[in-house]
This record gives structure tokens, C-alpha cells and sequence, in this order.
């Protein structure tokens, strides 16, 4: 999924460096991943020019450079030697997350880390690593979700590659993952994780509405509306199951009782995306996602990427789509105490609801 783009090869080796022996086998996983990472990593332009590289992979290739090149000249997004390198990792994902959650609680677990702070999920490398973390927090009683995730950003401290988790995306999904995580190299505030991952999500929809629209306008923009359309039913709809659960556990009655409501709710969501997916066909994005167990800890990590999104869209808006503008913004309430950050927040869509920016990229607005 979009929403769950980690960065485990920051926090493995950052605490690695600053805490020593604590949960060594964990620090040692990423360690060796992103150290595995690296040495398979070639630089794109080597790639292009190489006879043996097929001319599928070239085409690929060749549409990465063009994004990049556009996400820092058109966004504003870092110019650095992150994503122009690629590596072919040999496995679905890059690493796989894990999140939990009490079973009578909303509230996500969190890990932290030295420099990064805390953050709601933990990241292995290793799949089986992954579901044996998750084996342990649920005989501890904890709702817990385990989620590949193609992608990760080290945040600019190191030169990330495009892996070929994601290189067979279509072109908008590949844009809109590698805005998301140069955005994350532009504004993050350790252990904040909704505001950096809703923050990197509004840059991410935004880059790629401007990116369809620097394509082929109709067929590309014509794709990402009706993405955007499902992705905004999908989420909503999974909000609205926690805002009633959230209501459940907060409410009157015994746990056995308090059981059997959220079994009641989780079935009622699984009914209405049934109805959805009559629609959409099936497989679709959100196919995966549905055939998990669809506990807390799954429906918390959902809130955590899309939850603040509306109030950075807002800002843009108060920018007037000005991107240099936004960033400068978003920096300046990244530097407020977290109970401040939340007020300003909230009163971004305390109002009524403005249209977003739809005109062309204005000029000067690279960050």
C-alpha cells in the first residue's frame, strides 16, 4: 500500500551506531539489509548505456530519470543522488512492517529509536522475521498486522535506490512513490509519524496530479482522478470503522460485550467493501489489504498515513499552490511544540471545506 513506506534503513543503522548491544538482533537485520541494499544498487545512467540491460527494464529506467528530474524541478523536491540507482532485491518487498495495537484500543504500539524518535510500526527486512515479532505481540494480547511495503526513504542520509519492488508500477503510481519519500527527505519531525506521513502523502498526490497533467492530460489524468476516487471512498470508508470502534471501546459495557461489537463493525466493514469491490473488480488495490484479519492494529496504521492529509491540502490551498510557499509552512510548524503543531492542524479544517489548487504549477514554486 501507498501509506505504509517505512524507513527502517535510518532507524536500523542510526540506532545501531548510538545504542550498542540494545536489541542488537534487530539493529544487526537492518544493518545487513541496507548494507545488501547498497551492493546491489547500480547507478541508472550505467544501466541505460549497458548493452545486456533489456530494453523492458531500459523503458523503466528512462521513465524513473524523467520523474526525478521533474519531482525536484517542478516540486521542489531534493536534488541528491537518492532513486538514481536501482537494485534488484529478488523478493516482492524491500522490507515488511509490523504494527499492533491493544485488542480494545485504537492507540498503535510504538518503537523508538535514537535521532528518529518513535514511530508506530517496525520494519524487518526478512518476511519471516516480520510474522515471527507479530507472533509474539499477539500472544501478548495485541491486534497486530504485518504489511510488505516496496519502498523506504533513510531520509537523505544515504542515497536510496529505486528497488525493483516498484519498477513495474504504472508511471503514476511510480511518480507518486518517489515524491512521497523525497518528501520525507524535505520535512521530518522525529517521532511524529501521522504528520510525516500525511504530510508526504498531500506532497505525493499533489506531485502526481501535476505530473499527469505534464503527460498525456487525458488518459493520465483521467487514470489518477478515478485512483484518487477510490482511494478517497476506501479511506473514508475504513475512518468512519474507526471512528465507530473508537466509540466502542470508549463506551459503556463489559469487555466480552465490547468483543462482539467490534467483530460486528469489522463485519459490516468487510460487507460495504464487498459492495465496492462488485464495482471495482477484483483483484484491485485494496484486495490484499481486506484479506488480512482486519483488527486495530490494521485499521490504526491507515489513520497514521491518511489522518492529517486534509489539513496539509488545506495549506496548500492557503498557498495558493505555491509549493515553495507550502514547504516553507510545513517547516515552520515543524519546529512548534506537538500540542501547538495539533492546534494549527486542526484549525486548517476547522472551516468550511475550500476547493483544492487545480491550476497549472505556479511560478517559482520549487521548494
Amino acid at each position: 500500500m501507498i501509506w505504509t513506506l517505512p524507513r527502517i534503513g535510518f532507524l536500523g543503522l542510526g540506532a545501531l551506531a548510538l545504542t550498542g548491544c540494545a536489541d542488537l538482533s534487530y539493529y544487526w537485520q537492518a544493518a545487513e539489509g541496507q548494507l545488501d541494499l547498497w551492493q546491489r544498487s547500480h547507478p541508472i545512467d550505467d544501466l541505460l548505456a549497458a548493452p545486456d540491460t533489456s530494453p523492458a527494464l531500459k523503458a523503466r529506467l528512462q521513465r524513473v530519470t524523467e520523474i526525478r528530474a521533474f519531482a525536484s524541478r517542478d516540486l521542489g523536491l531534493p536534488d541528491n543522488a537518492s532513486y538514481r540507482r536501482f537494485a534488484d532485491v529478488g523478493r516482492p518487498y524491500l522490507v515488511w512492517n509490523v504494527f499492533a495495537a491493544p485488542e480494545l484500543s485504537l492507540t498503535p504500539k510504538q518503537w523508538c529509536f535514537p535521532v528518529a524518535g518513535c514511530v508506530t510500526y517496525r520494519g524487518y527486512f526478512a518476511e519471516g522475521a516480520a510474522q515471527a515479532q507479530a507472533a509474539d505481540l499477539a500472544a501478548a494480547g495485541f491486534d497486530t498486522y504485518v504489511g510488505g511495503v516496496p519502498a523506504y526513504s533513510t531520509l537523505g542520509w544515504f542515497a536510496d535506490p529505486v528497488p525493483s519492488t516498484v519498477i513495474g508500477y504504472p508511471d503514476t503510481a511510480l511518480a507518486r512513490l518517489i515524491f512521497h519519500e523525497l518528501a520525507h527527505q524535505l520535512v521530518y519531525v522525529p517521532g511524529d509519524t501521522t504528520f510525516n506521513e500525511s504530510f508526504a502523502t498531500a506532497v505525493e498526490r499533489e506531485g502526481a496530479r501535476r505530473w499527469a497533467l505534464a503527460q498525456d492530460p487525458d488518459k493520465a489524468l483521467a487514470a489518477l482522478v478515478q485512483a484518487r476516487a477510490r482511494e478517497l471512498t476506501f479511506t473514508q470508508l475504513v475512518l468512519a470503522t474507526r471512528t465507530r470502534l473508537a466509540a466502542i471501546y470508549g463506551g459503556p459495557g463489559d469487555d466480552t460485550a465490547k468483543r462482539a461489537a467490534k467483530q460486528a463493525t469489522i463485519a459490516d466493514l468487510r460487507a460495504k467493501y464487498a459492495g465496492l469491490e462488485a464495482v471495482w473488480g477484483r483483484p484491485n488495490r485494496y484486495s490484499a489489504w481486506f484479506a488480512g484479519p482486519l483488527n486495530n492494529a490494521q485499521i490504526a496504521s491507515v489513520a497514521t498515513y491518511t489522518q492529517r492529509v486534509p489539513a496539509f491540502e488545506a495549506l496548500l490551498t492557503q498557498q495558493q499552490g505555491d509549493l515553495g510557499r507550502f514547504y516553507a509552512e510545513v517547516r515552520a510548524l515543524a519546529r512548534l511544540p506537538k500540542p501547538e503543531r495539533e492546534d494549527r492542524l486542526d484549525a486548517l479544517t476547522a472551516g468550511p471545506p475550500q476547493a483544492p489548487h487545480q491550476g497549472p504549477t505556479p511560478p517559482g514554486s520549487g521548494g
